[in-house]
């Protein structure tokens, strides 16, 4: 039986992969996709968003093609929870013409990949490639990296160069493992900067590793799909920090807080009152479901920094609970003060 094509999608919180994955799920060309997502935070946010697409079959359970794993990173539980769930996988193979791993925003990407290397995945299924999603405003901010010029001048000088923070390393991790990095927000940007911030992400990656331009996850699946890179037979030319390490430690003092209530809200209050939250304590993303009252439709949040979208998904059902529900993630952050400060 064939193994089945794994994409792994991979990249900083907010560069948009869910997104992504919804465009590709959206616009499948008739191929019967399973989807695996890894969500950072008890509440599945990603997942539901995912499953609300709509896009299986009507003789198919909506939830059969996708798995949610919502205990921590990816990277540092599969052997509690990703292998026993590719293993289901598998044993549906018949039905599955390709498969997409979302991981966290916080997980390497390279011990996920060794984990193809063992016999019982191996059988069954290959990574076809590791698409790393990077938000283009962000990175032109500095907010990843620091500033571009200096990084650049620094490394330079020290190809050696120890990061300081676990980020900077995680980031350049992503682009070592990636067979195409996609740039997103671009719109946000002006040419200058995007020229500046793909000139420096060239620098960064493999020899023939491509940067592609993408706005709203909206790309054919074509250029993401059927690289038929065997990406765990050739880890070697994508080196890790943490290649020289038997197990790699996350910052402990990043965390995640949820928040559900059964208040409504007024979005722009809301927003509002995030923004300043976000201006006294180190959040790196906010994303969830908020009910807004007189409104019939659930309203998805998603921030970034000091930047929030929203948009209406779908109606409230009649047998759901009307709650509001956000993840918070960011460092050393404390649920009772989250809450003082939202309802004050």
């Amino acid at each position: 039986m064939h193994k089945i094509p794994v994409t792994i999608i991979t990249g900083f919180l907010g560069s948009g992969k869910t997104t992504l994955i919804r465009h590709l799920l959206q616009n499948n060309q008739g191929r019967r996709i399973a989807v695996l997502v890894n969500e950072f935070g008890e509440v599945g946010i990603d997942g539901e968003l995912l499953r609300d697409c709509q896009i299986c079959d009507e003789q198919d359970n909506p939830t059969d093609n996708i798995v949610e794993l919502t205990n921590g990173c990816l990277c540092c539980t599969v052997q509690e929870e990703f292998y026993p769930t590719m293993q289901q996988l598998l044993e549906r193979r018949d039905r599955i013409d390709c498969m997409l791993i979302e991981t966290s925003g916080l997980a390497l990407p390279k011990p996920l990949v060794q984990a193809f290397r063992w016999q019982e995945i191996r059988n069954g299924a290959t990574v076809d490639g590791v698409i790393t999603v990077v938000d283009c405003q962000a990175v032109a901010a500095g907010r990843l990296v620091g500033d571009l010029k200096a990084l650049e001048a620094q490394r330079q000088a020290d190809p050696n160069l120890e990061h300081e923070t676990p980020i900077e390393e995680l980031f350049e991790d992503q682009l070592a493992c990636a067979d195409l990095v996609l740039l997103t927000k671009t719109d946000l940007v002006d040419e200058p900067t995007l020229s500046k911030v793909q000139a420096w992400l060239h620098k960064e990656l493999r020899s023939g590793v491509k940067v592609v331009a993408c706005q709203e996850g909206k790309i054919k699946p074509d250029v993401l799909l059927g690289f038929n890179a065997a990406v765990e037979d050739n880890l070697a030319s994508r080196p890790s920090h943490h290649d020289s390490e038997e197990e790699h430690d996350h910052d402990d003092e990043i965390n995640s807080i949820q928040l559900i209530s059964d208040r409504a809200f007024e979005p722009i209050w809301l927003i509002k009152k995030l923004k300043t939250i976000v201006e006294t304590e180190e959040i790196y993303r906010i994303k969830g479901f908020v009910n807004v009252a007189n409104k019939p439709m659930r309203m998805v949040l998603q921030g970034v920094g000091d930047r929030f979208d929203s948009f209406y998904d779908r109606p409230w059902k009649s047998d759901e609970f009307r709650q509001t529900k956000l993840v918070f993630i960011g460092r050393s952050l404390k649920q009772e003060q989250l809450e003082a400060a939202i309802y004050s």
